[in-house]
């Protein structure tokens, strides 16, 4: 079985009526979402002739839809970055050759100004009036949309039968562009293997079932919302919700209203639900499996999230070149302060500078090896061969492998200072400043300085009715670190640049 559709065939076939995806607009069933997406999947055949397609939507079901729809095609979908400028966006269709977007309204401006056809997500497009069915009326009956928008009682496309879609393991199934954190974004190439192989090693180390229920809040162009809250529910035969916006409110009351048992998001969301002042443990009763990925969780939120809500948070760790789990901390092998022991198939190890691989509690760049590593950067051959070698992918991090098999990460090899000659890790003042009980959040970077080559600075926000001074929080340090550690500045803000998951962008902090 190597095509990702394989496993929804089966579905559709095997639990017709289960619900497979829903959104505040649009519900539907695993056989309604089988016949929606082949109906897309024509018109984008009679729509493009380039090889692959771009997705330019919110986290919601027209997003998941949209990825099906371009594999019933045979095409490759390229999901974008809906935050990005008109001018960031069409160095992205550039590189990838696009000539046609699935996208909604909202979007539409964006394109018009970048100059390439689209076609419209809305309700005319995904299930046309003329082609009703009695499946998706009784559908619309059995799942209705509580807080409004459309129900499904208009029909479910019946297009023009395509031939059956073929892929082999090689072939590609996203190309997911990275944020481009040192120019220009780099259009990661992940192959059917990569993808469904990382989600089989997911569903099989954590124990995911089939009657479990997600909530994804994670936008589908990055890798986490992509394979963990996309591919995943849908290899799986499970149901998964989506919420175009995330809010602490809508998240809490989902989980509520629906039974969530998987919630997976980034470290500051968990951050952000802490704010809730009305919600305690009997909103999050039915949480089976918290996961935080992205950036690092602070231990501080974590303690906080269980005594608060009750739920354990559990951190794991990929990246996009990885397509993108690596690991994942669970309820049955759980060692707070990693990231959880590698996913099957996958290996990690750490090297030095050199390149010489290190032993096991060493810290050093931290490699992976498996069948998640991608198969190379777009139209990059000179990046791949960087990061890829001897099959193995040099992920940037740093960090180490415990005696157990638990991976601890440092921090990010580009990101560690040099003060004085001596090493400094960003991660490590930031764990100091987030244990001050007034800080909510703390980012911490390089600035230059003529004496000592570089010194950390500090952003730091505070929790709501906190109070703290620069003062205050450079003596909390000094309480902690080694003089040279200690931040020269710390700035107090309201709030921090930000990447579409939450994740603080450092790159954009002042120096």
């Amino acid at each position: 079985m190597h095509h990702l559709l394989d496993p929804l065939r089966a579905t559709a076939a095997k639990h017709p009526d289960r619900l497979a995806i829903s959104d505040p607009t649009l519900a539907l069933s695993y056989a309604a979402l089988h016949a929606v997406a082949e109906g897309l999947a024509a018109q984008i055949a009679a729509r493009s002739t380039r090889p692959l397609v771009g997705i330019l939507a919110p986290t919601s079901s027209a997003a998941a839809i949209s990825l099906l729809a371009c594999w019933y095609a045979g095409k490759t979908p390229v999901p974008l970055n809906f935050l990005l400028a008109p001018e960031e966006l069409g160095k992205i269709i550039a590189d990838a050759g696009l000539d046609l977007i699935l996208t909604i309204d909202r979007f539409a401006p964006q394109l018009a100004a970048v100059g390439i056809p689209t076609l419209l997500l809305n309700g005319k497009t995904l299930i046309p009036a003329s082609a009703i069915s009695a499946e998706a009326a009784r559908m619309a009956e059995r799942y209705p949309v509580e807080r409004g928008g459309r129900e499904r009682g208009e029909g479910v496309a019946k297009a023009t039968p395509l031939p059956p879609a073929k892929a082999g393991p090689d072939d590609l199934a996203v190309v997911l562009y990275t944020s481009g954190t040192l120019g220009l974004p780099k259009g990661v190439c992940l192959t059917m293997n990569n993808i469904r192989s990382n989600a089989a090693a997911a569903i099989e180390y954590a124990n995911l079932r089939p009657e479990q229920v997600f909530l994804s809040v994670l936008p589908q162009f990055h890798s986490f919302g992509f394979t963990a809250m996309t591919v995943v529910p849908l290899m799986l035969g499970a149901t998964v919700h989506y919420l175009p916006r995330f809010t602490p409110v809508s998240v809490a009351e989902t989980i509520r209203e629906k039974q969530v048992s998987i919630f997976m998001a980034v470290a500051s969301m968990y951050a952000a639900l802490l704010n809730l002042r009305d919600s305690g443990p009997d909103d999050f009763a039915t949480v089976e499996l918290a996961i935080s990925g992205g950036e690092p969780l602070p231990e501080s939120v974590a303690a906080e999230f269980l005594r608060r809500f009750g739920v354990t948070l559990y951190e794991g760790y990929g990246l996009t070149e990885s397509s993108p789990i690596v690991s994942w901390n669970t309820p049955f092998a759980h060692r707070p302060g990693s990231v959880g022991r590698t996913l099957p198939g996958i290996e990690a190890f750490t090297i030095d500078a050199q390149g010489n691989r290190l032993a096991a509690g060493m810290t050093g760049e931290i490699c992976i090896r498996g069948a998640c590593v991608m198969a190379g950067y777009r139209n990059r051959p000179d990046d791949t061969r960087a990061v890829i070698i001897d099959n193995a992918l040099r992920t940037g991090d740093l960090g180490h492998v415990d005696s157990d098999g638990y991976l601890h990460i440092t921090g990010r090899a580009k990101e560690m200072l040099i003060v004085g000659g001596d090493n400094v890790f960003p991660r490590e003042i930031e764990n100091i400043l987030l244990a001050h009980p007034a800080v909510a959040e703390a980012a911490v970077i390089g600035a230059p300085d003529d004496l000592r080559g570089e010194v950390p600075v500090a952003f730091v926000i505070l929790k709501p009715d906190a109070t703290a001074s620069d003062s205050d929080l450079r003596a909390h340090c000094r309480a902690h670190l080694a003089g040279f550690k200690v931040p020269r500045s710390i700035t107090l803000a309201a709030d921090l640049p930000r990447s579409p998951t939450g994740k603080i962008l450092k790159r954009a902090l002042p120096k």
